[in-house]
């Protein structure tokens, strides 16, 4: 009986050796895996060699953020902002730019914690520091009523910035605008999927692989194929990892919603709304919703398009634009 018991407890102790090194090897492959998914810091001058432009400078506003600014198209012409969504930058209105500087004076920049800007002194990523930095800009430009066009978070901003400040909202021109609430049903896509988890943030502080950026990218836009370029990409990519930027992202991500939809009847501006009908990211049923709210609006919905129309279709999109300020303002 000893005999056996001998002989089972010798199995077992090989089973638990040959299981400790499988696990071990199992770790091993995990962790090597891991590592090729982690993505380093990149300097910031870097960044900035690489992605400014010969119309680009940085001002240090009030708030303590070195902004990153583009003034491009007709200076003597009516003033419009360009306001960029979640995780982009400026870049995103270069086509807008080309389609109408003839006639505008195109100031785009970078928001807080996104693009050249980054990181900012007051660490404030919010809806409403985005609204304090942009009449910064204004005010650093001396402009007492501007045109806000914005896209998705974008939007968001811009709406706030109407309601916050009337007196220097011109008119307003929202692409796939956040603002209004989700319906329970409606998911995130692609890497937003992480923000919405605390864990998932955490991670992102270090897995942030180029995949993914790509993958969100071609999951918002009607056409990827014809559309999302590996330039594009990897702008994307690398500019979240300027220093500082992903940590300025996982705090945006981790700030509660304040909504500010049930408000939007408040709004007094000419509003021109735009929306992809491919748009998967902020569905369109909720620009029909948000036209309902804002008194006078006009939207148009683009069935050739996603959630970055002003991009995916910048004619297009553009000369009705052009075509509402020209009417709303009798230019």
């Amino acid at each position: 009986m000893s005999g056996l018991s001998k002989s089972i407890k010798n199995r077992i102790g090989k089973l638990a050796a040959t299981l400790g090194i499988a696990a071990l090897a199992l770790l091993i492959v995990f962790l090597l895996s891991f590592s090729l998914f982690i993505s380093s810091d990149l300097l910031r001058s870097d960044m900035v060699e690489k992605y400014r432009s010969d119309t680009s400078f940085f001002y240090r506003l009030p708030s303590g953020a070195m902004a990153h600014i583009r003034d491009e198209g007709n200076r003597d012409g009516p003033p419009l902002f360009l306001i960029h969504g979640s995780n982009a930058s400026l870049h995103t209105w270069e086509p807008w730019v080309e389609e109408l500087g003839d006639r505008y004076r195109l100031i785009s920049f970078d928001l807080p914690g996104h693009g050249l800007t980054g990181q900012t002194a007051e660490d404030d990523y919010s809806i409403d520091a985005m609204v304090r930095f942009t009449k910064q800009i204004a005010d650093l430009f001396k402009l007492d009523r501007v045109t806000l066009a914005g896209n998705s978070m974008g939007g968001a901003v811009a709406l706030k910035f109407a309601l916050d400040y009337p007196r220097n909202t011109e008119a307003l021109v929202l692409v796939s605008p956040a603002g209004m609430p989700r319906d329970a049903e409606d998911t995130a896509v692609g890497a937003f999927r992480l923000t919405d988890k605390a864990w998932g943030r955490a991670l992102m502080r270090y897995v942030t692989p180029k995949f993914a950026a790509g993958s969100t990218l071609r999951g918002v836009v009607a056409d990827p194929d014809n559309f999302v370029t590996d330039e594009m990409v990897t702008r994307y990519w690398e500019l979240l990892r300027m220093t500082g930027s992903r940590e300025a992202t996982i705090k945006r991500f981790s700030i509660p919603r304040r909504p500010f939809a049930n408000r939007l009847d408040d709004i007094r501006a000419p509003t021109l709304i735009l929306w992809g009908q491919q748009d998967p990211l902020i569905k369109v049923k909720y620009g029909i919703r948000m036209n309902g709210a804002i008194a006078g609006s006009l939207l148009k919905i683009y069935p050739q398009a996603g959630h970055l129309a002003h991009e995916e279709i910048p004619t297009v999109t553009a000369t009705d634009t052009r075509r509402f300020l020209r009417e709303a303002f009798s230019e």
